[in-house]
């Protein structure tokens, strides 16, 4: 038996080169994000995940996930991006959005129904989901304009590889404030947080 689980874990694309070190920068840094919604960052020593995953989002995963905090995954996620992030985070994967804590989209471009994810509850607003969503490229200075805790002024946001209706729901999201989802946009390298406390104008 033990012989078959190191065959397997073999198999497994590797994840952080240095666990403890890296997960705690990926972390400060996705708190930076979220106490600065519209700024973009890029995340270095990335790992190397399956083709469908961005090395962005799943060092976001690797850093915030564990067995403790179920992961949903949506249905486009092929079978190496579930057995990889279920290994390195020893997450349970939710069945259905609403039981998710933490949230994979792997194509902005097809969203799922966002509004079913958890948005917390008047005692405890801090349990509702995160949403890390894959898209191509951010770019700062244009397209949507950002308002809210944490911007001064405004930010404009230009996303490519996001469906529009994202910021129609972000809109709805902002009013049910406190309770909501908050949302990490990742490319490849970079990300950039919008919790629930950002306004979008479009």
């Amino acid at each position: 038996m033990q012989g078959c689980q190191e065959r397997v874990a073999r198999a497994i694309a590797p994840g952080l080169k240095n666990p403890a070190s890296d997960n705690q920068r990926i972390f400060r840094a996705i708190l930076l994000t979220m106490s600065r919604p519209g700024t973009v960052t890029v995340l270095g020593s990335w790992p190397k995940p399956p083709a469908s995953l961005h090395p962005a989002a799943t060092a976001v995963c690797l850093a915030l996930a564990d067995m403790d905090t179920p992961l949903w995954l949506d249905p486009a996620a092929p079978g190496d991006a579930r057995t990889y992030l279920r290994f390195h985070c020893g997450s349970p994967l939710a069945a259905r959005e609403e039981d998710a804590v933490f949230a994979v989209v792997i194509n902005g471009n097809e969203l799922p129904d966002l509004t079913r994810f958890h948005p917390g509850t008047p005692e405890y607003p801090d349990r509702s989901a995160t949403l890390i969503i894959q898209v191509r490229a951010l770019e700062v200075g244009r397209g949507v304009r950002l308002t809210g805790p944490g911007i001064l002024d405004e930010v404009r946001l230009d996303v490519d590889g996001l469906h529009s209706d994202f910021w129609q729901i972000m809109q709805q999201n902002s009013r049910r404030f406190p309770l909501g989802f908050d949302t990490i946009l990742t490319t490849e390298t970079e990300i950039v947080s919008l919790p629930r406390t950002v306004q979008a104008g479009v």
